[in-house]
């Protein structure tokens, strides 16, 4: 059975290492010491996360798309084209590229150091301006 340390948990959890030492803490999912550092049991963690999802979704704070890959993150870099365009996105540790029109870039305001989310459906990425 995979154990994953807090950090882990929290970087699949999409929150902060404080947000989800608070979560252990609250005892919303159980932990354990291995050491001096806490774990979290792999069916554990998935549980959780599907509580969470649930629990946002019912609060409202899902996107309003069929897209469920998403990856919020900075765009750290944006090359313009004639017409096309490509934008880089820094999501946590994953960087995730894509090829847009010119338009779409200009329309969304895409510049180095907006926050924008990166949505991937199969092999096509898809970029919103959060």
């Amino acid at each position: 059975m995979d154990s994953y340390t807090i950090g882990q948990a929290a970087r699949l959890l999409g929150v902060s290492v404080d947000t989800a030492r608070r979560w252990a803490d609250a005892e919303r999912f159980p932990t354990r010491r291995e050491g001096a550092r806490r774990m979290v049991d792999g069916p554990d963690l998935a549980a959780f996360c599907v509580q969470v999802a649930r629990e946002a979704a019912e609060a409202g704070e899902v996107p309003s798309t069929s897209v469920r890959n998403s990856f919020p993150g900075i765009v750290t870099a944006v090359k313009l084209g004639i017409v096309d365009a490509q934008v880089e996105i820094q999501a946590g540790p994953h960087r995730v590229v894509s090829l847009l029109t010119r338009e779409a870039v200009e329309e969304l305001g895409l510049e180095v150091g907006v926050r924008a989310v990166a949505r991937v459906k199969s092999t096509s990425v898809f970029v919103d301006r959060a």
